[in-house]
C-alpha cells in the first residue's frame, strides 16, 4: 500500500510541477529511447531544434540490437539464405522536420508533433508527445511510418528499416 501512495505522490508531483515542452526558436529537445517493431527491437536517439513558434527540425538515429539469424527464401526466387543482418542493415539516420502543436492545442506541458522525415532507407512520418515533468526532464513517446521506401523486396533485411515503429524513453531539455 506504501508504494501505491509513494506512486501516486509521485505522479501527483510531477503533473504539478510540470513545465513547458516546447518554447519555439531556439529550443533544443533530445529523446533517447527504446525502438520497438517486428523483427527487432533496439535503441533510438533524436535531437530537434526549435526555429519558430510551432516548427522545429533535427536528426533521429536507430539502431536494432535484437536481431537473430533470417532464413528462408529471397524474394519469389527459390534459393535459400541464413544470414545476420549487417551494420548497414541495422542502423537508420533520418532529417526530419515538426509541426510542435503544444500551443495550438493549449497544453503547455504536452508537445504534440506531427512530421516528415527523409532517411537512408525510405520517406516516412512519425507523429510523437513529449511530457515535461521539470524543466529539464520529460518523456517522450513516437510511431513512425513508411511512406516511399528505397531498396528491393529481394533483400531479406530490407523489412528491417522500413515499417510501423513504435518508441518511448526519456526527452532532455538543452
Amino acid at each position: 500500500m506504501k508504494k501505491v501512495f509513494t506512486l501516486l505522490f509521485l505522479v501527483s508531483f510531477g503533473f504539478i510541477n510540470a513545465q513547458k515542452a516546447f518554447n519555439g526558436k531556439g529550443d533544443v529537445k533530445v529523446n533517447v529511447g527504446a525502438n520497438l517493431q517486428d523483427g527487432g527491437s533496439g535503441i533510438q536517439g533524436s535531437v530537434d531544434f526549435g526555429l519558430g513558434e510551432n516548427f522545429s527540425v533535427g536528426f533521429v538515429t536507430t539502431y536494432l540490437l535484437g536481431v537473430d539469424n533470417y532464413t528462408g527464401l529471397y524474394g519469389t526466387s527459390l534459393t535459400p539464405y541464413n544470414d545476420k543482418p549487417d551494420f548497414i542493415d541495422r542502423f537508420d539516420a533520418k532529417a526530419r522536420i515538426n509541426a510542435n502543436l503544444s500551443s495550438v492545442i493549449g497544453v503547455e506541458q504536452l508537445d504534440v508533433y506531427p512530421g516528415l522525415s527523409l532517411g537512408l532507407h525510405n520517406f516516412g512520418g512519425h507523429v510523437g508527445g513529449r511530457y515535461f515533468f521539470t524543466d529539464g526532464f520529460g518523456v517522450f513517446t513516437e510511431v513512425g511510418f513508411p511512406i516511399a521506401k528505397y531498396g528491393s523486396n529481394n533483400d531479406p533485411f530490407y523489412h528491417l528499416n522500413n515499417q510501423v515503429t513504435f518508441s518511448l524513453g526519456a526527452s532532455f531539455n538543452l
